[in-house]
């Protein structure tokens, strides 16, 4: 593919950043040809623009820098799983080799029931869930073209705006609310349940008990838009359409339904002809090489195979590999001396978002429902408790059978923050979160959580998250932090000492945005690559 040379007039040529995104289509009447699927990238390759990572802030940079009539390469370490055979079938309750990254036995963070290990051994293989372990977290992460919009709830919150400006007070609350959040909804098809049709379906049953728990305790709920297309799971009901959200399906992805990124951003981006997405690659080596970057790439099959380790060079690199991928690598670049002056707190500033699972046991007369849809629709908003701040998801338990189990994940204030550290006995990278660091969260959720059970005399299940534990604290699905806007970096994302090297995802976020993050990610990338192509293209 040619090289479109990378100046401001050309990105000027295109339009605006801020416009909707231009898809190339024949002229009317016409009958255009189906074009060839570009090949991935090339061992030699020159590049303009290289983006590491698919989710969400990789995403916004490819569709951005593609509008902008900029040719653009996307590495990405899982599958495509709009490609071959592969597909997300499993559900919560039947995983097998697709689910999980790259081990011999499904993780899933509810991972007891009744006193027993409800994993299943799987062969190992490319799936769409990583657990990563650290020594006290285990992080999830979407692994395949799309990163995480692929295997979380699609739950689109926008945090309040003082506690934005708590979180990132260097950047300008009223551009953010007013021109980038709402591009960000926009783009990533952001709707709101019917409420009336919530409060009849069965599918929301345990929605509508977890609500009348909480206001019965004097706490308020919230219904918390989504990306998950609510006309398609009204026909899932009804039954014209494929199950997905009625199927079990969320955790290792959805058949249908969700608007994932790669039904929304980078479907737009390879519209415009501009985008080559290489999946099953990884970035393992990043130095400085003249005016650019030298990149060690790998390259292996779905079951792990490395069939060729490619050497390419790029003029600018867009680090999104989420808030743990993008940490892991610059860590051990600058430990390497490969990129030797990054910040010293390149990194640090990293946290969970608060997270902490838990389940109360309700009584029979307050039954969850045996058929619960997988994508959360309410919150409990605790926010402004001075005591112990926090936001609530009321979550499904899809087991397919009655449980009388109320599941909450909870989003709190925890100001503890870890850091990523180079190990060189091992040549990896380790995270200094320790156990006791979840109690702010635990009592923050116990806030709330204690008095529900208080008042329905009920208890907390400790079945759930291994044979006799109450809390899921030793894991997350929100990590951020790692690499913090205006400290590692500069105030739009790129990284202080190596120009034309950048960050745009979650790794920028000190730790917690205090709602499901994927949003503020997304608006945030917008923010950055706007100011990126507008002052580095030039």
């Amino acid at each position: 593919m040619p090289q479109t040379p990378l100046t401001r007039r050309s990105v000027l040529a295109t339009g605006a950043i801020g416009s909707a995104a231009v898809l190339l289509s024949p002229k009317a009447g016409a009958s255009a040809a189906p074009a060839a699927a570009p090949a991935v990238i090339a061992n030699g390759a020159h590049v303009g623009a290289l983006v590491v990572g698919s989710g969400y802030g990789g995403a916004v940079a490819a569709l951005r820098l593609t509008q902008a009539g900029i040719s653009t390469h996307l590495i990405e370490m899982g599958r495509d799983w709009g490609t071959g055979n592969g597909t997300f079938t499993p559900s919560a309750r039947e995983p097998d080799k697709r689910s999980t990254w790259f081990r011999t036995r499904s993780d899933q963070p509810v991972n007891h029931f009744m006193g027993a290990d409800i994993n299943r051994d799987i062969p190992l293989y490319a799936g769409v869930l990583a657990s990563e372990r650290f020594a006290a977290m285990r992080i999830y992460q979407g692994r395949g073209v799309g990163g995480g919009s692929l295997v979380n709830g699609g739950m689109a919150v926008t945090p309040t705006q003082a506690f934005f400006q708590e979180m990132l007070p260097s950047v300008n609350q009223a551009s953010m609310y007013n021109t980038y959040f709402p591009r960000a909804r926009a783009a990533l098809g952001v709707s709101s349940v019917d409420p009336a049709w919530m409060e009849s379906s069965p599918w929301y049953k345990f929605a509508r008990v977890g609500r009348k728990q909480a206001n019965r305790s004097g706490f308020s709920t919230t219904v918390v838009p989504n990306v998950y297309d609510w006309n398609y799971m009204k026909q899932e009901q009804a039954g014209t359409v494929t199950k997905s959200a009625l199927a079990g399906q969320v955790i290792y992805g959805n058949d249908n339904g969700k608007r994932s990124l790669d039904k929304t951003y980078l479907a737009q981006a390879k519209a415009t002809g501009r985008l080559v997405v290489s999946p099953l690659h990884e970035v393992t080596s990043l130095v400085p090489f003249g005016s650019g970057y030298k990149v060690t790439i790998r390259q292996i099959t779905d079951t792990g195979t490395v069939v060729a380790i490619k050497t390419v060079t790029a003029d600018k690199v867009f680090i999104a590999a989420g808030s743990v991928g993008t940490s892991k690598l610059l860590v051990r670049q600058r430990a390497l001396g490969n990129l030797p002056n990054l910040a010293a707190e390149v990194g640090s500033g990293w946290g969970n978002n608060g997270n902490v699972m838990v389940g109360r046991a309700n009584h029979m007369w307050d039954a969850t429902g045996a058929n619960q849809s997988t994508i959360p629709s309410l919150g409990i908003d605790n926010w402004n408790d001075a005591g112990g701040r926090s936001f609530i998801e009321v979550a499904p338990i899809p087991t397919g059978i009655e449980t009388y189990i109320q599941l909450y994940l909870a989003i709190t204030a925890n100001a503890n923050r870890a850091a990523f550290t180079y190990d060189t006995a091992t040549d990896g990278v380790n995270l200094s979160w320790q156990p006791s660091w979840s109690e702010p969260s635990i009592n923050a959720a116990k806030r709330v959580l204690d008095k529900i059970n208080s008042k329905e005399g009920t208890m907390y299940r400790t079945d759930l998250f291994g044979s006799t534990k109450t809390w899921g604290d030793d894991f997350t699905y929100h990590p951020l932090g790692g690499c913090l806007l205006d400290v590692a970096t500069d105030n739009v994302g790129r990284l202080h000492g190596h120009p034309g090297l950048y960050v745009m995802d979650g790794a920028l976020i000190p730790g917690c945005t205090s709602v499901n993050p994927f949003l503020t990610i997304t608006a945030l990338a917008e923010r950055n690559i706007e100011a990126i192509i507008g002052a580095d293209f030039a």
